[in-house]
Protein backbone atom coordinates (compact mmCIF):
# COMPACT_ATOMS: atom_id res chain seq x y z
CA UNK A 1 0.00 0.00 0.00
CA UNK A 2 1.02 3.63 -0.13
CA UNK A 3 2.83 5.63 2.37
CA UNK A 4 -0.06 7.83 2.49
CA UNK A 5 -3.60 6.38 3.43
CA UNK A 6 -4.97 5.60 0.28
CA UNK A 7 -8.56 7.49 -0.04
CA UNK A 8 -11.80 5.76 -1.36
CA UNK A 9 -14.60 6.58 -2.99
CA UNK A 10 -17.46 5.06 -1.75
CA UNK A 11 -20.95 5.23 -3.20
CA UNK A 12 -24.41 3.76 -2.22
CA UNK A 13 -27.87 4.65 -1.78
CA UNK A 14 -28.24 2.10 1.32
CA UNK A 15 -27.09 4.47 3.98
CA UNK A 16 -26.64 1.68 6.84
CA UNK A 17 -25.01 -0.54 4.00
CA UNK A 18 -22.92 2.97 3.08
CA UNK A 19 -21.85 3.64 6.83
CA UNK A 20 -21.00 0.21 7.62
CA UNK A 21 -18.49 -0.27 4.85
CA UNK A 22 -17.08 2.96 5.48
CA UNK A 23 -16.23 2.00 8.90
CA UNK A 24 -14.60 -1.13 7.88
CA UNK A 25 -12.50 0.26 4.87
CA UNK A 26 -11.83 3.41 7.44
CA UNK A 27 -10.35 0.94 10.46
CA UNK A 28 -8.11 -0.72 8.30
CA UNK A 29 -6.05 2.34 6.92
CA UNK A 30 -8.34 3.97 4.52
CA UNK A 31 -9.50 7.54 4.39
CA UNK A 32 -13.00 7.16 2.51
CA UNK A 33 -15.49 9.32 1.28
CA UNK A 34 -18.77 8.08 1.64
CA UNK A 35 -21.40 9.40 -1.05
CA UNK A 36 -25.19 8.43 -0.93
CA UNK A 37 -25.91 9.42 -4.94
CA UNK A 38 -24.23 9.30 -8.14
CA UNK A 39 -24.58 13.21 -8.08
CA UNK A 40 -23.19 13.53 -4.87
CA UNK A 41 -19.67 11.17 -6.39
CA UNK A 42 -19.42 13.26 -9.27
CA UNK A 43 -19.16 16.42 -6.71
CA UNK A 44 -16.93 14.73 -4.56
CA UNK A 45 -14.75 13.65 -8.21
CA UNK A 46 -14.12 17.43 -9.02
CA UNK A 47 -12.79 18.37 -5.49
CA UNK A 48 -10.67 15.58 -4.33
CA UNK A 49 -8.31 12.78 -5.44
CA UNK A 50 -8.84 9.22 -5.01
CA UNK A 51 -6.42 6.25 -4.91
CA UNK A 52 -10.00 3.88 -6.19
CA UNK A 53 -13.96 3.65 -6.82
CA UNK A 54 -16.36 1.45 -5.41
CA UNK A 55 -19.88 2.21 -6.42
CA UNK A 56 -23.52 0.46 -6.07
CA UNK A 57 -24.38 -0.10 -9.85
CA UNK A 58 -28.49 0.22 -9.08
CA UNK A 59 -28.67 3.56 -7.80
CA UNK A 60 -31.85 6.63 -8.49
CA UNK A 61 -30.67 9.18 -10.87
CA UNK A 62 -27.34 8.55 -11.93
CA UNK A 63 -26.28 4.66 -11.51
CA UNK A 64 -23.28 2.96 -11.31
CA UNK A 65 -22.17 3.05 -15.39
CA UNK A 66 -23.18 6.98 -15.12
CA UNK A 67 -20.58 7.17 -12.17
CA UNK A 68 -17.85 5.12 -14.27
CA UNK A 69 -18.10 7.66 -17.44
CA UNK A 70 -17.83 10.34 -14.78
CA UNK A 71 -14.56 8.85 -13.31
CA UNK A 72 -13.58 8.46 -17.13
CA UNK A 73 -13.72 12.45 -17.71
CA UNK A 74 -12.08 13.03 -14.51
CA UNK A 75 -9.10 9.95 -14.47
CA UNK A 76 -8.73 7.27 -17.04
CA UNK A 77 -6.59 5.52 -14.80
CA UNK A 78 -8.55 5.57 -11.78
CA UNK A 79 -10.25 2.02 -10.62
CA UNK A 80 -13.85 1.23 -10.41
CA UNK A 81 -15.52 -1.70 -8.55
CA UNK A 82 -18.82 -1.66 -8.97
CA UNK A 83 -21.37 -3.54 -6.38
CA UNK A 84 -24.91 -5.12 -6.87
CA UNK A 85 -27.91 -6.75 -4.95
CA UNK A 86 -28.76 -9.04 -8.65
CA UNK A 87 -27.94 -12.28 -7.92
CA UNK A 88 -28.41 -12.55 -11.92
CA UNK A 89 -25.08 -10.62 -12.91
CA UNK A 90 -27.19 -8.63 -15.12
CA UNK A 91 -24.91 -5.79 -16.77
CA UNK A 92 -22.06 -7.24 -15.77
CA UNK A 93 -20.52 -7.81 -19.21
CA UNK A 94 -21.46 -3.73 -19.97
CA UNK A 95 -19.73 -3.32 -16.92
CA UNK A 96 -16.39 -5.14 -17.77
CA UNK A 97 -16.87 -4.26 -21.24
CA UNK A 98 -16.45 -0.77 -20.16
CA UNK A 99 -13.71 -0.77 -17.91
CA UNK A 100 -14.93 -1.66 -14.66
CA UNK A 101 -12.07 -3.73 -12.58
CA UNK A 102 -14.46 -5.46 -10.32
CA UNK A 103 -18.14 -6.92 -9.80
CA UNK A 104 -19.04 -7.69 -6.25
CA UNK A 105 -22.35 -9.14 -5.56
CA UNK A 106 -24.31 -7.98 -2.30
CA UNK A 107 -23.86 -8.43 0.79
CA UNK A 108 -20.39 -8.59 0.32
CA UNK A 109 -18.24 -10.57 2.92
CA UNK A 110 -16.13 -7.67 4.37
CA UNK A 111 -13.02 -9.72 4.23
CA UNK A 112 -13.74 -9.41 0.40
CA UNK A 113 -14.43 -5.51 0.56
CA UNK A 114 -11.08 -4.81 2.13
CA UNK A 115 -9.11 -7.34 -0.21
CA UNK A 116 -10.87 -5.62 -3.14
CA UNK A 117 -10.30 -2.06 -2.19
CA UNK A 118 -6.40 -2.69 -1.50
CA UNK A 119 -6.04 -4.37 -4.80
CA UNK A 120 -7.78 -2.11 -6.94
CA UNK A 121 -5.51 1.13 -4.79
CA UNK A 122 -2.17 -1.34 -6.17
CA UNK A 123 -3.56 -1.66 -9.45
CA UNK A 124 -4.00 1.41 -10.23
CA UNK A 125 -0.66 2.47 -8.78
CA UNK A 126 0.49 0.24 -11.42
CA UNK A 127 -2.10 1.63 -14.32
CA UNK A 128 0.32 5.09 -13.59
CA UNK A 129 3.67 3.89 -13.58
CA UNK A 130 2.80 2.20 -16.68
CA UNK A 131 1.56 5.26 -18.30
CA UNK A 132 4.52 6.96 -17.16
CA UNK A 133 6.92 4.59 -18.41
CA UNK A 134 5.20 4.80 -22.19
CA UNK A 135 5.70 8.38 -21.74
CA UNK A 136 9.30 7.78 -20.71
CA UNK A 137 9.71 6.17 -23.97
CA UNK A 138 7.97 8.14 -26.43
CA UNK A 139 5.33 5.87 -26.99
CA UNK A 140 1.18 7.26 -26.53
CA UNK A 141 -0.64 5.51 -28.67
CA UNK A 142 -1.71 2.98 -26.10
CA UNK A 143 -2.22 5.27 -23.41
CA UNK A 144 -5.98 4.68 -22.78
CA UNK A 145 -7.08 1.38 -21.53
CA UNK A 146 -10.70 0.92 -21.10
CA UNK A 147 -13.77 1.92 -23.46
CA UNK A 148 -15.39 4.23 -21.71
CA UNK A 149 -12.20 6.44 -20.62
CA UNK A 150 -11.76 6.13 -24.67
CA UNK A 151 -15.13 7.26 -25.10
CA UNK A 152 -14.89 10.76 -23.17
CA UNK A 153 -11.38 11.72 -24.44
CA UNK A 154 -12.80 10.58 -28.17
CA UNK A 155 -15.54 13.11 -27.67
CA UNK A 156 -13.69 16.11 -26.30
CA UNK A 157 -11.17 15.18 -29.30
CA UNK A 158 -14.07 15.16 -31.85
CA UNK A 159 -15.35 19.12 -30.46
CA UNK A 160 -11.81 20.30 -30.71
CA UNK A 161 -11.19 18.92 -33.97
CA UNK A 162 -9.48 21.30 -36.79
CA UNK A 163 -7.57 20.89 -39.76
CA UNK A 164 -4.64 22.17 -40.86
CA UNK A 165 -2.58 22.60 -44.38
CA UNK A 166 0.83 21.53 -45.54
CA UNK A 167 1.92 22.43 -48.94
CA UNK A 168 2.89 20.24 -51.81
CA UNK A 169 4.75 21.61 -54.08
CA UNK A 170 6.29 20.88 -57.83
CA UNK A 171 9.93 19.94 -58.02
CA UNK A 172 10.93 23.38 -59.28
CA UNK A 173 9.47 24.92 -56.63
CA UNK A 174 5.92 26.06 -57.53
CA UNK A 175 2.89 25.41 -55.88
CA UNK A 176 0.54 22.29 -56.55
CA UNK A 177 -1.84 21.67 -53.35
CA UNK A 178 -1.88 21.18 -49.57
CA UNK A 179 -2.63 18.12 -47.58
CA UNK A 180 -5.21 18.36 -45.20
CA UNK A 181 -3.96 17.42 -41.35
CA UNK A 182 -6.12 16.58 -38.67
CA UNK A 183 -5.42 18.12 -35.28
CA UNK A 184 -7.28 18.30 -31.64
CA UNK A 185 -6.93 19.59 -28.31
CA UNK A 186 -7.22 16.22 -26.40
CA UNK A 187 -3.65 15.89 -24.68
CA UNK A 188 -4.21 12.04 -25.27
CA UNK A 189 -4.37 11.96 -28.99
CA UNK A 190 -1.17 14.10 -29.66
CA UNK A 191 -0.31 13.11 -33.36
CA UNK A 192 -3.40 11.79 -35.86
CA UNK A 193 -2.26 8.44 -35.75
CA UNK A 194 -3.39 7.53 -32.27
CA UNK A 195 -7.01 9.68 -32.61
CA UNK A 196 -7.41 6.96 -35.69
CA UNK A 197 -6.56 4.01 -34.05
CA UNK A 198 -9.16 5.30 -31.50
CA UNK A 199 -12.12 5.59 -33.51
CA UNK A 200 -11.54 2.27 -35.15
CA UNK A 201 -11.15 0.57 -32.01
CA UNK A 202 -14.32 2.45 -30.88
CA UNK A 203 -16.02 1.85 -34.18
CA UNK A 204 -16.48 5.53 -35.08
CA UNK A 205 -13.98 6.09 -38.20
CA UNK A 206 -17.29 7.49 -39.75
CA UNK A 207 -18.05 10.10 -37.27
CA UNK A 208 -14.12 10.74 -37.50
CA UNK A 209 -13.99 10.90 -40.82
CA UNK A 210 -17.16 12.92 -41.40
CA UNK A 211 -16.42 15.78 -39.61
CA UNK A 212 -13.01 15.84 -41.31
CA UNK A 213 -14.34 16.47 -44.52
CA UNK A 214 -17.28 18.89 -43.44
CA UNK A 215 -14.37 21.24 -41.92
CA UNK A 216 -12.18 20.72 -45.43
CA UNK A 217 -15.21 21.21 -47.17
CA UNK A 218 -16.21 24.78 -45.55
CA UNK A 219 -12.35 25.91 -46.15
CA UNK A 220 -12.97 24.64 -49.58
CA UNK A 221 -15.82 27.06 -49.81
CA UNK A 222 -14.05 29.73 -48.63
CA UNK A 223 -11.15 29.46 -51.29
CA UNK A 224 -8.91 29.19 -48.41
CA UNK A 225 -6.69 26.02 -49.54
CA UNK A 226 -4.76 27.33 -52.79
CA UNK A 227 -4.71 24.24 -55.32
CA UNK A 228 -5.71 20.90 -54.97
CA UNK A 229 -6.54 19.61 -51.35
CA UNK A 230 -5.05 16.07 -50.13
CA UNK A 231 -7.79 14.42 -47.70
CA UNK A 232 -6.70 11.67 -45.75
CA UNK A 233 -9.42 8.21 -46.06
CA UNK A 234 -8.63 5.30 -43.64
CA UNK A 235 -9.64 2.15 -46.08
CA UNK A 236 -12.58 1.51 -43.76
CA UNK A 237 -14.18 4.84 -44.73
CA UNK A 238 -14.81 3.60 -48.16
CA UNK A 239 -17.95 1.81 -46.85
CA UNK A 240 -19.29 4.74 -45.65
CA UNK A 241 -22.28 5.65 -47.84
CA UNK A 242 -21.97 9.04 -46.95
CA UNK A 243 -18.33 9.34 -48.72
CA UNK A 244 -20.39 8.36 -51.56
CA UNK A 245 -23.09 11.30 -51.49
CA UNK A 246 -23.14 13.70 -54.32
CA UNK A 247 -24.69 16.44 -52.08
CA UNK A 248 -22.02 15.25 -49.24
CA UNK A 249 -20.09 18.62 -48.08
CA UNK A 250 -16.89 17.58 -50.04
CA UNK A 251 -18.74 16.22 -53.26
CA UNK A 252 -19.41 19.81 -53.83
CA UNK A 253 -15.62 20.10 -54.71
CA UNK A 254 -14.61 16.57 -55.53
CA UNK A 255 -12.34 17.57 -58.96
CA UNK A 256 -10.19 19.73 -56.42
CA UNK A 257 -10.15 17.14 -54.19
CA UNK A 258 -7.51 14.01 -53.98
CA UNK A 259 -8.57 11.36 -51.34
CA UNK A 260 -5.47 9.44 -50.15
CA UNK A 261 -5.73 5.75 -48.82
CA UNK A 262 -3.13 4.71 -46.80
CA UNK A 263 -1.12 1.73 -47.71
CA UNK A 264 -0.72 0.90 -43.56
CA UNK A 265 -3.71 -0.48 -43.32
CA UNK A 266 -5.26 -3.61 -45.76
CA UNK A 267 -8.59 -3.42 -47.80
CA UNK A 268 -9.84 -6.67 -47.16
CA UNK A 269 -12.63 -5.60 -44.59
CA UNK A 270 -14.01 -2.81 -47.96
CA UNK A 271 -17.03 -4.13 -49.64
CA UNK A 272 -16.85 -3.73 -53.30
CA UNK A 273 -14.12 -1.44 -53.07
CA UNK A 274 -13.31 -1.88 -56.94
CA UNK A 275 -16.89 -0.08 -57.66
CA UNK A 276 -16.91 2.08 -54.24
CA UNK A 277 -13.15 3.71 -56.31
CA UNK A 278 -15.09 3.95 -59.32
CA UNK A 279 -18.41 5.80 -58.14
CA UNK A 280 -16.03 8.43 -56.09
CA UNK A 281 -14.07 8.60 -58.95
CA UNK A 282 -17.66 9.57 -61.19
CA UNK A 283 -17.94 12.38 -58.40
CA UNK A 284 -15.01 13.73 -60.10
CA UNK A 285 -12.41 13.09 -56.72
CA UNK A 286 -9.36 11.63 -57.29
CA UNK A 287 -6.71 8.87 -55.53
CA UNK A 288 -3.34 9.10 -54.17
CA UNK A 289 -2.33 6.07 -52.31
CA UNK A 290 -0.44 7.36 -49.66
CA UNK A 291 2.75 5.66 -47.24
CA UNK A 292 3.91 3.66 -50.41
CA UNK A 293 6.97 1.50 -48.86
CA UNK A 294 5.92 1.57 -45.41
CA UNK A 295 2.47 -0.27 -45.29
CA UNK A 296 1.21 -3.65 -46.25
CA UNK A 297 3.78 -5.26 -49.24
CA UNK A 298 1.92 -6.69 -52.29
CA UNK A 299 -0.34 -5.36 -54.37
CA UNK A 300 -3.16 -5.42 -53.35
CA UNK A 301 -4.06 -1.92 -52.65
CA UNK A 302 -2.01 -0.82 -55.70
CA UNK A 303 -4.54 -2.82 -57.80
CA UNK A 304 -7.82 -2.24 -55.87
CA UNK A 305 -7.42 1.63 -56.01
CA UNK A 306 -5.38 2.32 -59.79
CA UNK A 307 -4.38 5.41 -57.80
CA UNK A 308 -3.57 8.81 -59.53
CA UNK A 309 -1.00 10.20 -57.33
CA UNK A 310 1.67 7.93 -55.35
CA UNK A 311 3.08 9.24 -52.31
CA UNK A 312 5.90 7.95 -50.71
CA UNK A 313 6.26 7.32 -47.19
CA UNK A 314 8.69 9.57 -45.46
CA UNK A 315 10.19 6.96 -42.92
CA UNK A 316 11.86 5.92 -46.54
CA UNK A 317 12.62 9.46 -48.15
CA UNK A 318 14.55 10.24 -44.64
CA UNK A 319 18.30 10.45 -45.01
CA UNK A 320 17.71 9.69 -48.78
CA UNK A 321 20.59 11.42 -49.40
CA UNK A 322 22.97 9.79 -47.03
CA UNK A 323 21.73 5.95 -48.01
CA UNK A 324 22.40 4.84 -51.12
CA UNK A 325 19.67 1.75 -50.79
CA UNK A 326 16.97 4.26 -50.30
CA UNK A 327 18.32 6.51 -52.81
CA UNK A 328 17.64 3.39 -55.18
CA UNK A 329 14.26 2.18 -53.96
CA UNK A 330 12.81 5.11 -54.02
CA UNK A 331 14.23 6.02 -57.47
CA UNK A 332 12.85 2.81 -58.59
CA UNK A 333 9.62 3.22 -57.28
CA UNK A 334 9.45 6.17 -59.13
CA UNK A 335 10.71 4.96 -62.77
CA UNK A 336 7.57 2.37 -62.29
CA UNK A 337 5.27 4.91 -61.33
CA UNK A 338 6.07 7.59 -63.82
CA UNK A 339 6.56 4.58 -66.78
CA UNK A 340 2.49 4.22 -66.01
CA UNK A 341 2.08 8.04 -65.44
CA UNK A 342 1.31 8.27 -62.26
CA UNK A 343 2.81 11.45 -60.20
CA UNK A 344 4.92 11.09 -57.24
CA UNK A 345 5.26 13.10 -53.91
CA UNK A 346 8.25 12.07 -51.57
CA UNK A 347 6.73 13.03 -48.06
CA UNK A 348 9.03 14.02 -45.27
CA UNK A 349 11.32 16.08 -47.19
CA UNK A 350 13.53 18.19 -44.09
CA UNK A 351 16.68 19.04 -46.06
CA UNK A 352 17.82 20.61 -49.06
CA UNK A 353 19.87 17.35 -49.77
CA UNK A 354 17.16 15.34 -49.21
CA UNK A 355 14.84 17.37 -51.56
CA UNK A 356 17.83 17.71 -54.24
CA UNK A 357 17.83 13.39 -54.07
CA UNK A 358 14.40 12.89 -54.66
CA UNK A 359 14.02 15.26 -57.28
CA UNK A 360 17.13 13.55 -58.98
CA UNK A 361 15.55 10.16 -57.54
CA UNK A 362 12.16 11.06 -59.83
CA UNK A 363 9.68 12.59 -58.01
CA UNK A 364 7.90 15.11 -59.23
CA UNK A 365 6.03 16.56 -56.30
CA UNK A 366 7.37 17.10 -52.83
CA UNK A 367 6.09 17.71 -49.10
CA UNK A 368 7.59 18.30 -45.50
CA UNK A 369 9.14 20.66 -43.60
CA UNK A 370 11.18 21.91 -45.26
CA UNK A 371 8.44 23.21 -48.10
CA UNK A 372 6.25 24.45 -45.26
CA UNK A 373 4.89 23.40 -42.27
CA UNK A 374 1.28 22.68 -41.36
CA UNK A 375 -0.50 25.73 -40.65
CA UNK A 376 -4.44 26.98 -40.62
CA UNK A 377 -5.78 28.27 -43.48
CA UNK A 378 -6.13 31.97 -43.90
CA UNK A 379 -10.05 33.36 -42.97
CA UNK A 380 -9.96 34.83 -46.18
CA UNK A 381 -9.35 33.73 -49.28
CA UNK A 382 -6.31 31.61 -50.60
CA UNK A 383 -4.44 32.73 -53.70
CA UNK A 384 -5.56 29.75 -55.85
CA UNK A 385 -8.74 29.07 -54.39
CA UNK A 386 -10.98 25.89 -55.85
CA UNK A 387 -13.43 27.24 -58.36
CA UNK A 388 -16.59 26.35 -57.77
Amino acid sequence: MPETKPRILLVDDETELLAVNSDILSGVGFTVTACTSGRDAIAALASGAFDAVISDIRMPGLDGLGVLRAVREHDVDLPVVLTTGDPSLEGVSEALDHGVLHYLIKPVPLEKLVETARRAVRLGLLARLKRDALRAQGESDHLIGDRIGLETAFARALKSLHMVYQPIVHSDGSGFGSEALVRCGEPLFPHPGSLFLAAERLGRLFDLGRVIRVSVGETLARHAVPGLAFVNLHPLELNDDALLDPGAPLSRFAPDVILEVTERAHLDNVRNVTDRVARLRKLGFRIALDDLGGGYAGLTSFAALVPDFVKIDGELVKGIDKHPLRARLVASIAGVCNDLGIPVVAEGIETASEKEEAVRAGCELLQGFLIGRPTAPPEGPGLAGVQE
